[in-house]
């Protein structure tokens, strides 16, 4: 075998090596309790990012994060992106180092949901689940491709939380959202930890012990663009909900989606999975990607106007 094959076998062996250290480090369970959360820049502008931070180290949101869902207890985690009653549109970002949490932009202006009369911004406590991801490569549901993001939740619990936060949640049900064309599951769950988690164990139970949350969801979903000009969106389903035990296959589904992803299987055609590997290095430093936090958090820029007013609006 001569000097030149033997090399290029050893490059091949190293590179692939490399990959399976990389995917079991995001398949790696970790302690939720140490994973802290670092804003940094000016909030409402587009400076802004919230990093996810564990043992001194940038991990992603989308990637490290353990979903750990559990069908027989109905459980999973969740990541909050978005407070109840809050207008500011924070997604996790798919694409930047790191996955940091940021406010979604359009036209060089971060992006707001308006005030749909009688609501105040968002209706539930809003995020999604760590390491799914609904595939646009692959058509679903009535032919609709995924919406190349993890899937979303709507958490119904007492408490307000946290851009950031990080919660163990019990699985309800779901409804399956047309967005601009393409499939977006809006999850229903409540935090393990909540008064009413302890009541509810299947979607049908919010209907008794939530009267009108499941009827108001779907409707707000259904007008929520409509102060921006935009049609009302549609569901797939005749807009009905599905329970638990379908949600969790729908869940599956998305984190098997998301293994071939990391795993190089499924490039997706949008995400650069590999540039958004385990950030290494301490607050402060991040030096493997090159990305500094060194950008502290400052006072938050102000809201338009236009976005505090309520709008006053039906599909109807």
């Amino acid at each position: 075998m001569s000097v030149l094959r033997t090399f290029k076998i050893m490059s091949l062996n190293t590179r692939a090596i490399a990959r399976l250290n990389l995917t079991q480090q995001h398949l790696a369970p970790r302690r939720l309790s140490t994973i802290a959360n670092i804003n940094q820049g000016t909030k409402y502008t587009s400076d802004f990012k919230n990093y996810a931070v564990q043992n001194n180290k940038v991990i992603s949101y989308f990637h490290d994060v353990p979903l750990e869902l559990n069908p027989t207890t109905k459980e999973a985690n969740i990541v909050v992106e978005i407070p109840r009653w809050t207008n500011a549109k924070f997604e996790i970002n798919t694409k930047l180092p790191g996955n940091p949490i940021v406010q979604d932009s359009k036209s060089d202006k971060v992006r707001y949901v308006k005030n749909l009369f009688p609501h105040h911004g968002y209706i539930h406590n809003y995020g999604a689940f760590p390491q799914t991801w609904e595939d646009p490569t692959t058509q679903h549901v009535n032919g609709l491709y995924g919406d190349n993001d993890p899937v979303d939740v709507c958490e119904i619990g007492s408490r307000i939380l946290h851009t950031g936060d990080i919660k163990r949640v019990k699985i309800l049900g779901a409804i399956a959202l047309i967005d601009d064309g393409e499939l977006d599951w809006k999850v229903i769950v409540v935090d393990v930890e909540d008064p009413l988690a302890k009541e509810v164990y299947d979607i049908h139970h919010l209907y008794t012990k939530c009267p009108g949350l499941l009827e108001t969801t779907r409707q707000w979903f259904m007008d929520y663009k409509l102060p921006d000009g935009k049609p009302p969106n549609a569901f797939a389903f005749n807009a009905v909900y599905k329970n638990a035990k379908e949600t969790i296959e729908v869940i599956k589904q998305c984190h098997q989606s998301w293994k071939a992803l990391v795993h190089g299987e499924n490039r997706g055609g949008k995400l650069p999975t590999i540039a958004n590997t385990t950030l290494q290095g301490t607050p402060g430093y991040v030096d493997d990607l090159g990305v500094k936090l060194d950008n502290p958090s400052k006072p938050d820029a102000e809201i338009p106007l236009e976005i505090q007013r309520s709008y006053f609006m039906t599909s109807d």
